[in-house]
């Protein structure tokens, strides 16, 4: 008796499954009945909308905002299937006034899309979706490593100040900004020069994007920790504080010692050595395995975050 009423329930299970998936396709066969070009042009202009606000946001560290917010959604999916009256009731204050949250913490991105939509920004970034990325060559990144660490090593001895932030995946547009953008290929004398105490840049940090000096005099967000030590200059605090706000790595060659520190995640690792530093940005920028595969698989990467860009 019970393997007939379990046969018959997988039969009642099957059937139900069955006339689902046919009804899924009825419905997809009747969307696309009446599919016309204006619906197919409304799509394409939705996708380049969301994809020139993406490529513009995402330069900024506004990035880490959208990723709370997305996870805020899931908690509310979460706990609304779970039954949590209060945390439900919470959650929905919340989402029902989403529209004046985004104003409030996109404010500033808000403008700049427009800004940059004015000024024509929005053609040339459909004109770049048609070109390809480019690949993150690991000999070259291996040049980059090299030359800022045996820079490092000459500004130490020399007690010249620095401020150097390599770009992870956080990108820095918003930093960027503030300061001359260079597009210029690292080497030590550059990066010594740049620093040097007599040049107008010098004073500000200098952005390595990929195997490019992005800019260089930029202005970094100080550190808002209080309990670090007074005897931290403006360039360390400067150097925690962007590494508060992003995942950037962040080296700083103090005037007065000649120390060179090491900031991540909002903590500072004070008196490295260059060899060090070079073990800090090949686990970070080098991939593992042998050199084919690591072209492969930064090739990939680079390529979607060229595009996006």
């Amino acid at each position: 008796m019970f393997e007939a009423m379990e046969l018959a329930f997988r039969f009642r299970y099957f059937r139900n499954l069955g006339n689902t998936i046919v009804d899924f396709f009825s419905q997809v066969k009747g969307l696309f009945s009446t599919f016309g070009y204006i619906d197919a042009v409304d799509i394409l202009f939705v996708a380049i909308v969301l994809y020139l606000v993406i490529r513009i946001v995402r330069e900024t560290r506004a990035m880490q905002l959208i990723r709370g917010l997305i996870i805020l959604a899931a908690l509310y999916g979460l706990v609304t299937f779970l039954g949590m009256g209060a945390s439900s009731y919470i959650m929905k204050a919340i989402f029902s006034n989403i529209l004046i949250i985004i104003v409030i913490l996109f404010g500033p991105e808000i403008r700049s899309i427009l800004e940059r939509f004015g000024t024509g920004a929005a053609s040339n970034s459909i004109m770049s979706m048609l070109r390809s990325g480019v690949a993150l060559d690991i000999n070259e990144m291996n040049k980059v490593i090299d030359a800022t660490c045996k820079a490092c090593a000459e500004m130490s001895d020399a007690k010249t100040g620095a401020l150097i932030v390599f770009e992870n995946q956080t990108l820095l547009g918003d930093i960027i900004s503030t300061g001359t953008h260079l597009d210029a290929a690292p080497s030590k004398e550059l990066i010594e020069n740049l620093f040097y105490p007599k040049s107008p840049l010098h004073d500000g940090a200098v952005i390595i994007r990929g195997t490019k000096i992005c800019a260089a005099g930029c202005i970094l967000p100080l550190t808002k920790n209080n309990d670090i030590s007074s005897a931290l200059g403006t360039r360390h605090r400067a150097a925690l504080g962007i590494s508060e706000q992003s995942d950037a790595i962040v080296f700083v060659v103090s005037e007065e010692t000649g120390d060179i520190s090491c900031a991540m995640n909002g903590s500072l690792q004070k008196n490295i050595s260059s060899g060090d530093m070079r073990d800090i940005l090949v686990s970070n920028f080098i991939p593992n395995g042998d050199a084919s595969d690591g072209k492969m698989v930064s090739k990939l990467r680079r390529r979607i975050k060229n595009n996006v860009k």
